[in-house]
């Protein structure tokens, strides 16, 4: 299955009032469900939420944390990655900056900053945190906690090519048009499940991060 969605219209807005609306609605406190096993997620969709009681009971809990870095040009872009084709989870798969979060890591705002670090060379001095996200599980048993960051152009990004092959920017606009937004199905245990794809070019925008970049625009862009 492959629909667009066109329940809304494309967003409108420009680049001060989306960080003006970032400010006033995300916060830095940390969700319990991050680490809690018994607090699942909720997605929206009815096949999603039952795959996510269902992983929660089979595996543990494995907080993770992503930057999603909103890069501040006259028109803003999402600089996003493409992982490595030899990793053990999500190869080769469109991602944020982000990883699981170390015990060294003082928050997850803390390991968001030092995985885009070292992903790809994401200084902290361009970074300007703006607020965490929803929680946003997968079927993996990651818990995702996303930070949205206002990122000054003019840096220079080195590759680690060990975790990631390419980094590139996307519109923001294009991702935070619905009309760019499309849900697939795929079944799990018999169950339907939804998830969203963005694609864009030659890209494809898929599976977490689509359905985060998704959570974005509702939070942003409709509430």
């Amino acid at each position: 299955m492959n629909e667009p969605l066109l329940r809304a219209k494309p967003a409108t807005i420009n680049s001060a009032e989306f960080f003006a609306r970032a400010r006033a609605r995300l916060d830095f406190e940390v969700p319990p469900g991050l680490v809690d096993p018994h607090i699942i997620p909720r997605t929206g969709d009815s096949g999603n939420d039952r795959m996510l009681e269902i992983v929660a009971r089979e595996q543990p809990v494995r907080p993770a944390a992503v930057l999603i870095p909103v890069v501040d040009h006259p028109e803003p872009t999402v600089l996003l990655t493409q992982r490595s084709p030899h990793l053990s989870s999500h190869a080769g798969q469109i991602s944020f900056p982000g990883g699981k979060i170390d015990a060294t890591d003082a928050s997850p705002l803390d390991a968001a900053l030092r995985e885009a670090c070292e992903e790809v060379g994401l200084k902290r001095n361009f970074i300007e945190p703006v607020g965490y996200l929803d929680l946003y599980g997968t079927a993996f048993g990651f818990r995702i906690l996303p930070t949205v960051a206002k990122v000054k152009p003019g840096f220079t990004l080195e590759i680690n090519e060990a975790e990631v092959v390419d980094a590139f920017e996307v519109p923001l606009a294009f991702l935070m048009n619905p009309e760019n937004h499309q849900i697939h199905t795929k079944e799990f245990r018999g169950i339907d499940r939804s998830y969203y794809a963005m694609p864009f070019a030659e890209r494809y925008i898929w599976g977490a991060t689509a359905g985060i970049l998704r959570v974005l625009y509702e939070r942003i862009y409709l509430s």
